[in-house]
């Protein structure tokens, strides 16, 4: 592990006070002891709870316990008078290092001066990172990361071997199945995931490959307390999206692409696309669609969440949102209208402050050089609120326009829809409801069977082509109530975004004869 390397080199240089920032306490106990023993050093640890005690004591063992030392000041005056090389392990002395408490914050620099002169070693271990403007010179700050793939199959492996002994439980993990597994497992802590492949274990008596479902409901606990991002539960896929032919074609290639063959094949892993188009033509269900089909959890990136009222807490809440999505990485991060997310940005210094342009660089910054695995689904209406920065390549991609269902499209739709709500599709003319239903998006084919299913009801009779009809007939559709956008919208894709399905053909303008006056 590198970071074992790094913190024991800065322990041989001398560095007084390392502060380590995790919440895995068990994980950095158990690096550091391999340390002290290579380095021949006593370590020991401190709560606020048992004091300063060697490490590894029991927390029902009375026989080293000094409850004077529970006192941070106490612990500290112990550090100092110890003589033989050693390490400390503070744990959650953040709160200690605020404002109130001076006299730590003083004696903690006292101390850093002679540890120098010393083979002794403060390390704090924290969630939380609070350095007073006092110490900031003196601590070296140092962020734990997360347990690699490497970590969590000897993890994975451990409990296999743990519950061979039990005949009721089958284990049925395949190399693909288990690297599915820890693909899933990949941002969960080493408890967390041990907790989750118990809970497989105990509810489903087997472990095989296609229990990711359960793993990612342990990530959606991480989501969810976090406040900023929405884990989206969906059960969409794309049998449900009609059309988009070279779009499903371009994500089922990299469907594999978090895989372990991809990595030794020396893929990187796709950043993102963005989806522009029409209103309603399935932008939204999409981006729920590659969610079943690469098998990675959704998170809905709500930009309406991230603003805040005080200055720079805006910007910070969208520097912890990514922080969460990367931790739960591989997954998909759905940025939904992101057109009217940023809308403003241009103009933002004199609107709101350039709050909106601040977020805006912080998002713009995250996708040019972001190196986890958070695939981005930006969806978009509007090209005219789109700022420039975000299209060019490298940040994306690619973008996708999205048009009005062409008719093979819309028979697609038709028998999707017919056929989620019982209705077999033989039994209607789709033929005739392609015809009525010409520059009608998905959504208002969805939404005219929806009428018609209404009407049928309210006259006790089977639903049949002639209700589907007349329903498609009482509706006007987006793209005659905004046809000039439409065509703006068509102008600017052709050459600029790929088709997400065959593009059309141009309508040959009539030629006139040309006459003299």
């Amino acid at each position: 592990m590198k970071l074992a390397q790094e913190i024991e080199t800065l322990i041989r240089a001398r560095y007084p006070i390392l502060y380590i920032v995790t919440g895995e306490e068990t994980r950095v106990q158990t690096m550091l002891t391999d340390i002290a023993r290579n380095r021949l050093k006593k370590l020991y640890e401190w709560s606020y709870t048992t004091g300063l005690v060697p490490a590894g004591t029991s927390i029902q063992a009375q026989k080293h316990r000094n409850a004077a030392t529970r006192d941070p000041l106490v612990a500290l005056d112990q550090v100092i008078d110890q003589v033989e090389p050693a390490i400390f392990v503070f744990r959650d002395f953040h709160p200690f290092l605020t404002k109130s408490n001076f006299a730590v914050i003083r004696k903690l620099k006292e101390i850093a001066l002679h540890l120098k002169n010393s083979y002794k070693t403060i390390i704090l271990v924290s969630p939380l990172q609070e350095i007073p403007p006092e110490l900031d010179k003196e601590i070296t700050v140092l962020n734990f990361p997360l347990p690699d793939r490497a970590e969590l199959g000897e993890l994975l492996d451990r409990i296999v071997d743990d519950v061979k002994q039990f005949r009721q439980v089958s284990i049925e993990l395949d190399a693909a199945g288990r690297d599915r597994l820890l693909s899933a497992a990949l941002g969960l802590t080493l408890n967390e995931a041990e907790n989750v492949f118990a809970k497989i274990i105990v509810k489903d008596e087997r472990l095989s490959g296609d229990d990711v479902n359960e793993v990612f409901a342990e990530k959606q606990q991480i989501i969810r307390k976090s406040g900023l991002l929405e884990y989206y539960a969906t059960d969409e896929n794309f049998n449900h999206v009609g059309g988009m032919g070279i779009l499903k074609d371009w994500l089922d290639k990299r469907s594999i692409a978090f895989s372990r063959e991809a990595r030794d094949f020396g893929l990187p892993p796709p950043k993102g696309i963005l989806l522009l188009g029409v209103q309603g033509c399935g932008k939204s269900l999409c981006a729920k669609a590659v969610s079943s089909l690469w098998q990675l959890p959704l998170l809905r990136f709500d930009m309406g969440r991230m603003f805040g009222s005080l200055v720079g807490s805006s910007e910070e809440n969208v520097r912890k949102a990514i922080a969460v999505a990367e931790s739960v990485a591989p997954a998909i991060l759905w940025v939904d209208e992101i057109d009217k997310a940023f809308a403003g940005s241009q103009g933002s210094g004199s609107t709101d402050g350039g709050t909106t342009a601040r977020v805006f660089g912080t998002f713009l910054t995250w996708l040019s050089e972001k190196t986890a695995p958070v695939f981005v689904v930006a969806t978009a209406n509007d090209i005219s609120q789109l700022p420039p920065e975000l299209m060019r390549k490298g940040r994306l991609d690619e973008i996708f326009f999205v048009d009005l269902p062409a008719e093979e499209e819309r028979a697609q739709i038709f028998n999707i829809h017919l056929t989620r709500r019982g209705r077999p599709p033989a039994g209607f003319d789709v033929p005739a409801l392609v015809a009525a239903s010409k520059e009608f998006s998905g959504a208002e084919i969805e939404q005219a069977i929806i009428s018609a299913l209404y009407d049928a009801f309210s006259e006790q009779t089977p639903l049949s082509t002639e209700h589907l009809v007349e329903a498609l007939g009482q509706t006007v559709p987006l793209s005659k109530t905004m046809d000039e956008q439409l065509a703006r919208l068509r102008t600017w894709a052709e050459g600029r975004a790929r088709h997400a399905s065959v593009a059309r053909k141009p309508i040959a303008e009539r030629e006139h004869r040309r006459m003299e006056f």
